[in-house]
């Protein structure tokens, strides 16, 4: 459970898994495959509402002309498998690592005049989080109603006077689903946590990914840079977050309001939410939030972007610990002759999950997929570029976890242009990545493959 445990006192951890195991039943993900006829051209929103056939048709002839698969048979596959449209007009501004990401969060925050929501896993009180906290506090004095919601076991360790102080300056706080069953204002569900990262700015602006508001990702790696770290011990993290303007920010903020409403968090300082959106861009856009009461619908975009690639999958994830139909899915790709690559840690910040994770390297190795571990950072990056046009960035580990338990939320973005400069980011994620080939792998030592197998017993709860 690596979202819930890494927070957790070592202590309350056992205690933690003994209590899920014995009071929640185990879930399995679904079977995705089509089961009805996929109609020929995807669904196509614009702020003015969705496009009739014909337009929706012309405008995705006209943006995946380049492409090099058949993005518009995917994105129809897509949309079957988790009932959502695509968005279009989108500007989509890709952000790399903490310090990058926290600039332009700040900059959009600064400039807002009506309201602010921000929803993150971890909001650590130590100069990045107290800087953040200054500025939202600093907005809410200038008349900018501001929403807080920060996950109990991602807060666990940040001191409740930390939150009071901005709850004093009027800022809404809400702490996500608490660990005291007490304090509970609706179910209590210790093991389904929010693991999203979102903040939305006056409603038109956007950001979401991987990146939480905290110092740990403050040492940005050396993610295109020519240096090596002379320390090795001070490695940086490397993440990836998004920017977004354009009519797919409406969806983004009806999904924190969702969630605050589910959470019961009170009713919300009036402000106008959701401002009418013109376009800001010409990227297409789905966004999929996914939660535990309903199949994730990242997960079955993941699977049929996977199952429908032609001639490239390259995988960036933190936390690797696929279930069978993916793991046969990447094997399948494979043997048919599509380039599988995945970057996976080199260096982690959670032992148990990569163990687990590398159980699979065998099975994967041996069935044509290429494994790179990225060397000289801690990877927390969750990403994917399928047939260079077909991207993912979200809050999402490709694990049970992610897919069952949490609360998540990815965006997928179908632009050749975008899958360029996801492409490139890949491959610089390659230049810093050692390979594990299948000769190599099967000489490791006995005592990782037991830790693997150890690992791997608990895969569904960590």
């Amino acid at each position: 459970m690596t979202s819930l445990l890494r927070r957790l006192p070592s202590f309350a951890r056992l205690l933690v898994l003994c209590l899920c195991c014995g009071v929640v039943a185990c879930k399995s993900l679904p079977d995705v495959a089509p089961d009805a006829p996929v109609k020929a051209t995807p669904t196509i929103e614009t702020a003015k509402g969705a496009l009739p056939p014909k337009k929706a048709s012309a405008l995705a002839a006209k943006r995946w002309a380049n492409a090099s698969g058949d993005l518009k048979a995917l994105a129809a596959l897509e949309e079957q498998a988790t009932g959502v449209p695509l968005i279009a007009g989108n500007k989509v501004t890709l952000l790399f690592d903490g310090p990058a990401t926290m600039r332009e969060m700040m900059a959009a925050a600064r400039v807002a005049t009506s309201s602010i929501n921000l929803e993150t896993y971890i909001f650590d009180q130590d100069q990045i989080g107290n800087e953040f906290a200054d500025l939202l506090i600093e907005k809410r004095r200038q008349g900018v109603a501001v929403n807080v919601m920060v996950d109990a076991v991602g807060g666990l360790a940040t001191p409740a006077a930390f939150f009071d102080r901005m709850r004093q300056a009027g800022i809404q706080v809400l702490i996500f689903n608490p660990v005291n069953p007490a304090k509970a204002r609706g179910k209590w569900e210790l093991n389904n946590r929010n693991h999203r990262k979102l903040m939305v700015v006056d409603g038109k602006v956007a950001f979401t990914g991987g990146i939480n508001i905290s110092s740990t990702y403050a040492n940005s790696s050396l993610f295109r840079s020519r240096h090596k770290p002379d320390d090795g011990d001070k490695v940086g993290w490397r993440d990836t977050h998004v920017k977004i303007e354009g009519p797919a920010v409406a969806p983004l903020q009806w999904s924190f309001i969702d969630l605050w409403v589910q959470q019961e968090g009170g009713e919300l300082p009036q402000a106008e939410y959701f401002p009418k959106l013109a376009p800001a861009g010409d990227k297409i856009v789905r966004v999929l939030a996914s939660d535990p009461d309903h199949e994730s619908d990242i997960y079955k975009a993941l699977v049929v972007a996977i199952s429908e690639a032609k001639i490239s999958i390259h995988v960036t994830s933190a936390y690797f610990v696929p279930d069978q139909q993916i793991v046969d899915a990447l094997i399948a790709a494979a043997k048919r002759g599509v380039d599988v690559r995945l970057v996976l840690p080199g260096v982690s910040d959670h032992g148990l999950i990569r163990y687990a994770g590398q159980a699979f390297y065998d099975q994967l190795l041996a069935g044509g997929v290429r494994i790179f571990e990225l060397q000289i950072a801690v990877l927390h990056a969750k990403t994917a570029v399928i047939d260079g046009g077909w991207s993912t960035i979200g809050s999402a580990n490709i694990d049970r976890r992610s897919f069952i338990h949490n609360y998540e939320l990815n965006v997928v973005v179908i632009d050749p242009a975008f899958g360029t400069a996801m492409e490139s980011a890949f491959d610089e994620d390659l230049r810093d990545s050692k390979e594990v080939t299948l000769e190599r792998w099967r000489h490791r030592p006995w005592s990782d493959r037991i830790k693997e197998w150890m690992s791997r017993l608990g895969e569904y709860w960590i």
